[in-house]
């Protein structure tokens, strides 16, 4: 790595003049943030962050993250100006169609961008689970004499981040965790778009880090690139805690007529400040042209090679020593299932068809976490302060703990009272590689963690979310918990899928899909993402099949009790597939013959093929559709000819059995439904 120190070339107005090149050819985006952190962008980027452009996946990369990622002009200037696949005229495309440099960076898109941000304090999120995972990899992977995993996470932030609550939760638990090798790099510029932050954010920022536990390195110039290497080099020094360097700077350092305003945060500068900036500068190159001594200041590949190379020697004398383990990090690193799991599924689905019990969906999922877990040592569990209630633990396994000199151990975390910071934890842990995360709440309190999910589904994560309590089931805690609209809501979700399954079969072929969904992982992008498991408090029945009809549970809609001569179908989701049962015998005593469908998929089924869906619904044949939750989403399956047995308004305070039949989730309710369909 070069020396940034030295006073050799104005490296960071390179960044500056891009940015304010590219916005203006956009005429949009915000120059701001880069112009005011292109010091500490170079002190970051050229004398400590070690990374590989030719090699972006490389797994013991140092990870960075932009949480302010509206200043995107800052990395897509620094993964240009190091070395990465990313040409000048991507650039010169910036916030247009189809180009890899996005309004925000995005993960998958363009090379070396690790994590999707722009919704703010979620990059912070991600960044303290790359942290975690990679004290937790380090724990279990590294042996004396051989360190495989050592690397550090470096976040840039800005006060909109620190603003938004997320940042107080996962903050709050990367300080008790110890997470060291965590470094964010706060761009204490004062500036947010409504102007001066001093009549709204007021607090004392250092002495809140310091609360949490955090190691805080305070009054650094962001505009003297010894200093911030300086602050950069004493985080690393130490590994007690996270580091959080409080960098002083100017928004739009630069510009004669806009720095230091909310006016430079999110607009172009215009050409004729662009020109005066130059001046001031003394960037005398035109636009989106950057002298070749600026690019060899640059350029990260020779240093990331050898960083690279020297760490490939490394692992090769571990590998030798410990072929197994070597062979299983690679494993998990690269998110492929481990030899033989497809077997090792099917005799715990047998163990569970076998068994035939009668229990809540949640400690179904819990058999099935306590039965793929030993298969999975990636699996990550934990819970919300709810573990005794969503069941996301299992025998024998530890908790995570901050250990001596910051070492982590256990596979279970207590998020604690922090639903949004698990949820952005998570997708940092699934982001990082290693592990494979899943955590749990209620359904309800999925609302706290939605812009998270939707941030695992844009990047199509594979992270598990466990909601139990899904519905009025729950009883007694009332309307406050009881999920109404959280169903329907969540499926409008792309690329989340979502499982509301009625017994532990259902549960058990539930878990299997979402653990085996792809992943993004580094540059390597599937179809793939996130899955939402929707668990009840109440047992409910085990519904015995036969083995073709086991079979077609993973395709998210089957036909799950057929009747010769069926004049209707009724569609039901977990706990309501026992009502549509009930009332499916009770027709028959009338003479009604009527179809069963269990849909507890129903993204999944809608991507089955023509054929499969019409064989499970056949047109001509009238719906009725029953769940506890609003009825307006399953339109989509009974049209408008057809009815839905759902709830409406909000829920009551009542035992659950008083509550389903004040709503009229009874078999009665469905039977006479269905013969007014008819």
């Amino acid at each position: 790595m070069s020396n940034p120190t030295a006073p050799k070339l104005a490296l960071a107005d390179a960044i500056r003049a891009l940015a304010m090149d590219a916005v203006q050819q956009a005429n949009s985006g915000h120059p701001g943030a880069p112009m005011g952190m292109a010091e500490i962008a170079q002190a970051l980027w050229t004398g400590n962050l070690r990374h590989n452009p030719k090699d972006p996946a490389w797994a013991n990369r140092d990870r960075f993250v932009l949480s302010n990622g509206h200043g995107s002009m800052l990395i897509y200037a620094l993964l240009h100006l190091t070395g990465y696949d990313l040409s000048i005229d991507e650039l010169k495309n910036f916030r247009q169609l189809h180009s890899k440099t996005p309004g925000h960076p995005e993960v998958g898109i363009t090379p070396g961008v690790e994590t999707t941000t722009g919704p703010l304090g979620q990059g912070l999120g991600n960044a303290v689970g790359m942290a975690l995972a990679e004290a937790l990899l380090a724990a279990e992977f590294n042996k004396p004499g051989h360190t495989i995993v050592d690397h550090h996470t470096y976040a840039f932030t800005g006060d909109g981040c620190l603003m938004e609550g997320i940042s107080h939760e996962v903050c709050s638990l990367a300080g008790t965790l110890k997470l060291s090798k965590l470094v964010v790099l706060y761009d204490d510029n004062g500036i947010s778009i409504d102007g001066h932050v001093e009549h709204w954010f007021a607090d004392d920022t250092a002495k809140r880090f310091e609360g949490y536990g955090w190691n805080v390195i305070r009054g650094v110039d962001g505009h003297d690139v010894a200093a911030v290497d300086a602050a950069i080099k004493a985080a690393r020094s130490q590994s007690e805690k996270p580091t959080l360097v409080i960098c002083r700077t100017v928004i739009g350092k630069g510009s004669p007529n806009m720095a230091g305003t909310h006016n430079v945060h999110g607009a172009p500068l215009g050409k004729d400040e662009i020109a005066a900036t130059r001046a001031a500068l003394g960037w005398s190159s035109e636009p989106f042209q950057i002298p070749q001594d600026v690019y060899d200041g640059w350029d990260g590949r020779k240093s990331g090679a050898a960083a690279q190379a020297e760490w490939q020697t490394a692992f090769d004398a571990y590998a030798a020593a410990f072929p197994a383990e070597a062979a299983e990090f690679m494993r998990r690193m690269k998110g492929d299932m481990p030899e033989g799991y497809n077997e090792q599924f099917k005799a715990f689905l047998a163990s569970t068809l076998e068994k035939a019990e009668t229990v809540a969906t949640r400690k179904a999922s819990q058999f099935a976490i306590a039965a793929l877990a030993p298969v999975l040592p990636e699996m990550l569990g934990g819970s919300a302060d709810l573990t005794g209630s969503n069941f996301t633990d299992w025998k024998g396994v530890a908790a995570v703990r901050a250990g001596d000199k910051g070492i982590l151990f256990g596979r279970h975390i207590n998020y604690g009272v922090r639903e949004f910071g698990m949820a952005a934890i998570m997708n940092g842990v699934a982001l990082h590689g290693g592990y494979l995360p899943f955590g749990g709440t209620f359904l309800t309190f999925s609302d706290y963690s939605r812009n998270a999910i939707r941030m695992a589904a844009l990047m199509k994560q594979r992270v598990v979310h466990v909601f139990t309590h899904d519905s009025i089931g729950l009883g007694e805690d009332g309307p406050t918990h009881q999920s109404i609209e959280h169903a329907a809501s969540l499926r409008l979700i792309p690329n989340l899928s979502l499982w509301r399954p009625c017994d532990t079969a259902e549960t058990a072929v539930a878990w299997n899909a979402a653990v085996t969904r792809p992943t993004s992982i580094g540059m390597d992008v599937h179809d793939g993402g996130p899955t939402a498991l929707l668990l009840s408090r109440q047992n409910l029945p085990f519904v015995p099949r036969d083995a073709a009809t086991v079979d077609a549970i993973a395709r998210g809609g089957y036909v799950l009790r057929d009747a010769e001569g069926a004049r209707a179908v009724i569609i039901a989701t977990g706990s309501e597939v026992a009502i549509a049962l009930d009332a499916q015998a009770q027709l028959a005593k009338e003479g009604v013959a009527v179809r069963v469908v269990s849909m507890p998929s129903t993204d999944v089924f809608d991507r089955q093929d023509a054929a499969w869906k019409q064989s499970v619904l056949p047109k001509g044949l009238p719906r009725v559709a029953v769940e506890a939750g609003v009825t307006a989403f399953w339109h989509k399956y009974v049209g408008l000819e057809g009815a839905v047995v759902g709830i409406d308004r909000y829920g009551e305070s009542a035992p659950a059995g008083a509550l389903f039949k004040f709503f009229g989730l009874t078999a009665d309710k469905v039977a006479e439904t269905v013969k007014q369909v008819l």
